[in-house]
């Protein structure tokens, strides 16, 4: 049954999470530290959703319906009212944790807390809180309006009636749910593809392989939708790169050391998609 959920984060994930909140009927108030960032959240939101009216997935009458559920703020007392409040910020423990002590004094004692984190985990997380029990990891994937799978993750003293709830949340938005039991760095499906983009990279950069023919490789002989490489740039290489040095942080397992070529694509500003060069070039012609 649809609630009230609050979203910190106005980002691609945290937009497309309150964006599929909204369809399913939630009353969703989002929030980051900017005017700007909110605009462009709702920018992205609206042309998200007249894509889905564009192909008769939604009335076009529902946009504006949708968008009038979605309320935006930059003031994070606004979450004090939501059984669910969904954390998508920065991918950083520090940034996490200044968040979350904010939750924990503002939230209703009965609010769900969860974080959006693809790589961190969960215990590091709600250790700054008095209510750990309370808070579990929701790792949606992006984008999120199209993507089916949201991995739920425990921490260690992530309550039963927690994951449960946040099952009942995923769920109701339409999502198919899997749950990681035990929050190692990158739990199950980041250090997968953070392993497979690590040797792809590597492959590439040693010359073993070209980024096309390995991707093509992933997508005809796997079955892949879609190869690791342009998976990264979709995801975003400073994103990987940044979970990857997590999971390498955690583990000290060196197939989690990102390769030099990564690096260096991460300091030209070459990020995937979003900057318009990654593996590949998105660069529109002029």
């Amino acid at each position: 049954m649809a609630g009230r959920l609050a979203v910190v984060g106005a980002g691609l994930m945290g937009s497309g999470i309150a964006q599929v909140a909204a369809q399913a009927g939630w009353q969703v108030v989002m929030r980051d530290i900017s005017d700007e960032a909110l605009e462009r959240g709702l920018s992205r939101i609206r042309q998200s959703l007249e894509r889905f009216a564009a192909k008769e997935v939604i009335p076009a009458d529902d946009i504006d319906v949708i968008l009038g559920r979605i309320e935006v703020t930059t003031d994070l007392e606004a979450a004090a009212g939501a059984e669910i409040v969904v954390e998508a910020v920065f991918e950083d423990l520090s940034t996490k944790h200044e968040v979350f002590r904010a939750l924990d004094r503002i939230c209703r004692a009965d609010a769900v807390l969860a974080t959006n984190t693809s790589a961190i985990p969960i215990t590091q997380i709600a250790a700054v809180t008095d209510r750990p029990e309370s808070v579990v990891g929701t790792h949606f994937f992006s984008p999120v309006p199209m993507m089916k799978l949201c991995e739920l993750v425990r921490g260690l003293r992530t309550s039963d009636q927690t994951l449960e709830r946040a099952r009942a949340f995923a769920e109701g938005i339409g999502k198919t749910c899997v749950v990681v039991n035990r929050d190692v760095a990158g739990f199950a499906t980041t250090r997968l593809i953070c392993a497979l983009v690590m040797e792809a990279a590597r492959l590439v950069e040693n010359g073993v392989i070209s980024a096309e023919d390995i991707d093509t490789a992933c997508r005809l002989g796997f079955g892949h939708a879609m190869g690791p490489l342009a998976t990264a740039d979709l995801t975003g290489v400073d994103v990987l790169v940044n979970a990857t040095r997590n999971i390498y942080a955690d583990t000290a397992d060196p197939k989690f050391f990102p390769p030099e070529s990564l690096l260096r694509m991460v300091a030209a500003g070459d990020l995937g998609r979003k900057t318009g060069r990654g593996f590949y070039s998105y660069e529109r012609p002029e």
